[in-house]
C-alpha cells in the first residue's frame, strides 16, 4: 500500500536530482508516478504540471531579481504556448477523455518526450559544444535583445505552440526543449538570459496547463502536497552541495534512465482495461436460450 511516506521520498529523490543537475522535475516525476506508484497517466501529468509550476516559481524569482529574463521572448513564447495548451486540453477533454485510446496517447507522447530528453541529457556536452561555435560571449544589453527578436517573432510563437501541445500532453519539455529552441534562435544571447527566460515561460505554461487539467479533475492535491513537502527542501540541499557531487555521472545515469523509460512507454503504453460484460446479463441470456430450446 502506497502512502504519504513513499510520496515524500519520491519528492526528495526528484528534488535532490533537480538541485544537483538542473534537470526538470517533470522529466522525472511523471514516470515515477506512473511506473512505481501506478497513478493514472492523466492524474500523474496533471498533478506534475502544478508541481512543476510551484517548484520552478522560486527559481524564476531569483532570475527576475538578477535581471536574467528577456521579457519579449517570454511574452512571444507565451503567445503561442498558452492558447495551444488550452486547445490541446479542450481536444483531450472533448474527444479523447472517453476513448479507449486516451491513456495510450498520453503515455506514448510521454515516452517520446522522455526519449528525446534522455538523449539531450546524455549528449548535452556535445550539443553545447556544437552550438558554442555560433555563440558570442558578449554582455547582453536591451538593444541587442530587441534587435535579436526582430524577424523571429513568428518562429518564437511557433515554438511556443509546439511546447504548449507537448507539455500539456506529457508535462515534459518546458525546460530542456525550450532552452534548445532559444539557443537555436538566439545564438548571441548569453546562456544565463536564455535559462532565465525559459524558466519564467515554463512557470507560466505549466501553471496554465496544470489549472486546465485541474478543471477536469486530473490533479490529486493530497499527492501534490506530499511531493512538494519532500522536494522543496531537497532542491535546496541539492543546490547547496551540487559542487561536491559527481554531476556528470549523475546526469549520465539520469539520461540513460529517462531514455529507457521513454522507450518502455512507447513500446508498452498504458492501455485502458476493456469493459467487461456483466455476468448477470450473460446468465440471463443463456437461461432464456435454454427455455426457448425446451
Amino acid at each position: 500500500m502506497v502512502g504519504p511516506v513513499e510520496f515524500i521520498l519520491a519528492g526528495v529523490l526528484v528534488g535532490f536530482c533537480v538541485g544537483i543537475t538542473g534537470v526538470g522535475g517533470g522529466s522525472l516525476m511523471t514516470p515515477i508516478l506512473i511506473s512505481l506508484f501506478r497513478i493514472e497517466p492523466h492524474v500523474a501529468i496533471g498533478t506534475d504540471l502544478l508541481y512543476a509550476a510551484i517548484s520552478k516559481f522560486c527559481g524564476s524569482m531569483v532570475h527576475a531579481k538578477k535581471l536574467n529574463i528577456v521579457w519579449p521572448i517570454v511574452l512571444w513564447l507565451a503567445l503561442g504556448s498558452i492558447p495551444a495548451s488550452f486547445v490541446t486540453h479542450w481536444v483531450l477533454e472533448n474527444y479523447l477523455s472517453n476513448s479507449n485510446h486516451y491513456k495510450t496517447v498520453l503515455t506514448m507522447v510521454l515516452g517520446f518526450m522522455l526519449t528525446l530528453t534522455g538523449l539531450s541529457i546524455m549528449f548535452r556536452a556535445q550539443i553545447e559544444k556544437f552550438f558554442a561555435k555560433f555563440r558570442e560571449n558578449k554582455p547582453a544589453n536591451e538593444n541587442t535583445e530587441t534587435f535579436s527578436i526582430d524577424g523571429k517573432r513568428g518562429f518564437v510563437v511557433f515554438m511556443g505552440v509546439v511546447l504548449g501541445v507537448f507539455v500539456t500532453l506529457s508535462s515534459v519539455g518546458a525546460g530542456a526543449f525550450g532552452i534548445m529552441a532559444l539557443i537555436l534562435m538566439f545564438p548571441h544571447l548569453p546562456m544565463i538570459r536564455i535559462i532565465g527566460s525559459d524558466v519564467v515561460h515554463a512557470v507560466l505554461l505549466t501553471a496554465v496547463a496544470g489549472f486546465a487539467h485541474m478543471t477536469s479533475g486530473n490533479v490529486d492535491f493530497h499527492l501534490l502536497g506530499w511531493l512538494l513537502l519532500g522536494s522543496i527542501p531537497a532542491i535546496i540541499v541539492g543546490t547547496l552541495i551540487s559542487s561536491r557531487m559527481p554531476e556528470k555521472l549523475i546526469r549520465k545515469i539520469l539520461g540513460i534512465t529517462l531514455f529507457a523509460l521513454g522507450v518502455n512507454f512507447i513500446v508498452n503504453p498504458v492501455k485502458s482495461k476493456p469493459v467487461e460484460k456483466p455476468q448477470t446479463a450473460m446468465v440471463m441470456h443463456q437461461t432464456s436460450s435454454q427455455h426457448s430450446i425446451l
